[in-house]
């Protein structure tokens, strides 16, 4: 027996070597896997650090592809434009030149005549070529081929003939001529399709370009057609609705940078995005109109150089077969403007789709020489004018606007957290939470920490090493070798079980162990990051209570915008620069 039990000796003295050893390479693997673990946690921030910066480029490389498009596009349509109608910018050239070399005396008749013989073979089917050999043959005192060019011009362009020679002749002086082409121009339209032309008519009131006879004529023609198209309550609406979508393009940009916790944590802020933006589009709105407003206008000293400027700008006009080549280069440029963007350049094209139509009604012809001057050929100084005749429209426009994303400011504000942690091998996902900014802030850290708490516990309990099922295995093996054994030698039976007892019982010790330092871990993990939820949370609050005093100095601004537009009404019938102007000796009566 004394033999046997210094043989158990010496084996429990191994396995207790064993046992040791054995818990230094647990505890060795412990360190390691902990460490793949902070790894594995970096591993995972840089992996979603870099998704979100190949996000970016992409987004980036997709808006810059999009203009270097749109930049190939929009040479290659100018090239077109220029091929296919570029013949007619030489007989626009040559049009209000030659007007000027008859004041000047420096050009011979012959040479005018050939010059209007020669665009007149080179541009066919243009309508301003048989107009300028009709001016030649004026000239000339040819009346035969004078009438037959104005008969053809008429017969190619009825209504920019008509415009032509109501200016050619107000230039020269023949006042009653000028008011019977201009009298026999306005009988022939219909206020509900007016031809891109008539856009020269505002800028004729603009310049007081027909005198005072041309005046009256044009006050109670364009005073009935609005009478007229303003009884149709859709004609109105249209107007609205465009200068509805005046105002929403100005809309500022995201606020995300001035709130990025809230911007973060509140389901509600694309919304609270999207209203700040509008609040502050009333600043620019009032900035931009008062420029316009304010614009200082000044006349050209003699009647001549002002009907050459309408003249300019009626024969620059494009013909309506440039239309479609003018909306797609329209399009592109706006693509190049917004960076890129294409919905937001969609949007500022079909806002300004109308300006691209082959005929307009006279309202909205009004509102695009006052939202797009550029498109129609106008003015800055018809555009002033244009702006207060729409300003019952632009007032509409401005009171749905305002009262519309007033009245979206949600009553509920709402913080929104539900994130994931990773634990060791395990993942802790917190369950949705969701508060109200409408409740005191510390009934809010409250419910965080609680809904923190209810849920971190469960999570770190089922961390606990499983003592009972680990021990009862033990104590059956323990009973079994004290049966089985025993029977035979009660020594070695105690011996074994002791040395099984031992190992094992070691075994469940460092388990606890690892589990302990688990759960510990865990515990600190998840106290941080509720430390941090809460401090989220009150961020998010602060930069609530900013959002509102930011939104409501924004939102003030919509004061003066309204008396602003008031003020317009003041303006609708302001005088004309040449509305005053001494009737010269060649304006008098025959």
């Amino acid at each position: 027996m004394s033999e046997v039990d210094y043989g158990l000796h010496r084996k429990v003295e191994q396995v207790t070597g064993l046992v040791s050893r054995l818990s230094e390479q647990v505890s060795s693997v412990s360190g390691q896997v902990s460490t793949v673990e902070a790894a594995q946690h970096q591993a995972r921030t840089e992996l979603q650090e870099l998704r979100d910066e190949f996000q970016a480029f992409v987004r980036s490389a997709r808006l810059t592809a999009n203009v270097q498009r749109a930049e190939t596009r929009v040479g290659v349509i100018e090239d077109r434009v220029d091929h296919e109608f570029g013949h007619h910018k030489t007989v626009r050239r040559t049009a209000v030149g030659m007007l000027q070399a008859f004041d000047l005396g420096l050009v011979s008749e012959d040479t005018v005549r050939t010059v209007g013989d020669q665009l007149m073979i080179q541009t066919p089917r243009y309508w301003l070529a048989p107009a300028l050999v009709a001016l030649a043959s004026w000239s000339a005192d040819d009346r035969t081929l004078c009438e037959r060019a104005v008969d053809e011009a008429f017969r190619r362009s009825p209504d920019r003939t008509s415009l032509f020679f109501a200016l050619v002749l107000r230039r020269q002086g023949r006042r009653e001529g000028a008011v019977r082409w201009l009298r026999h121009y306005l009988l022939a339209q219909d206020p509900a399709a007016l031809g891109r032309e008539f856009a020269v008519i505002l800028e004729s009131i603009a310049q007081g370009a027909f005198g005072a006879a041309g005046r009256d004529l044009l006050s109670r023609t364009l005073a009935a057609w609005r009478d007229q198209l303003m009884d149709s309550g859709e004609s109105q609406a249209k107007q609205i609705t465009r200068w509805r979508a005046e105002l929403d393009s100005l809309q500022q940009p995201s606020a995300h940078g001035e709130f990025p916790r809230l911007a973060v944590l509140s389901p509600q802020w694309p919304q609270l995005d999207m209203l700040l933006g509008k609040a502050r589009s009333q600043q620019v709105l009032l900035d931009k109109y008062q420029a316009i407003m304010a614009r200082e206008f000044e006349p050209s000293e003699r009647l001549e150089d002002a009907v050459d400027d309408i003249l300019d700008r009626l024969v620059s006009e494009y013909d309506d077969e440039e239309l479609p080549l003018r909306r797609d280069l329209a399009f592109n440029k706006a693509v190049i403007d917004h960076d890129g963007d294409l919905d937001s350049a969609r949007r500022a094209a079909d806002a300004d789709s109308a300006s691209y139509e082959e005929t307009l009604d006279y309202l909205t012809v009004q509102t695009t020489a006052a939202l797009n001057p550029t498109a129609i050929g106008t003015s800055p100084a018809t555009q002033r004018l244009a702006v207060a005749a729409c300003h019952e429209w632009f007032q509409q426009a401005h009171a749905q606007f305002t009262r519309d994303y007033r009245a979206a400011v949600p009553p509920d504000v709402q913080a929104h957290f539900a994130t994931a942690h990773t634990v060791g091998a395990y993942t802790f996902q917190l369950p949705p939470w969701y508060g109200s900014f409408t409740q005191p802030l510390p009934d809010l850290e409250r419910s965080l920490g609680a809904h923190w708490d209810q849920h971190m516990a469960p999570f770190i309990a089922a961390l606990a090493y499983p003592t009972a099922k680990k021990v009862l295995p033990l104590a059956l093996a323990l009973a079994g070798i004290l049966l089985i054994v025993g029977g035979v030698n009660i020594g070695a039976a105690v011996g074994i079980a002791v040395v099984v007892g031992a190992v094992w019982g070691l075994v469940i010790h460092n388990g606890m162990q690892a589990a302990r330092r688990n759960q510990d871990s865990a515990r600190a993990l998840l106290e941080q990051a509720k430390l941090e939820s809460l401090h989220q949370l009150r961020a998010a609050s602060a930069e609530l209570t900013d959002w509102f005093e930011r939104f409501r100095a924004a939102d003030t601004v919509e004061v003066q915008c309204r008396e602003l537009i008031k003020s317009l009404t003041t303006g609708a019938h302001g005088s004309s620069p040449f509305e005053g102007r001494t009737v010269e000796k060649e304006d008098a009566p025959s």
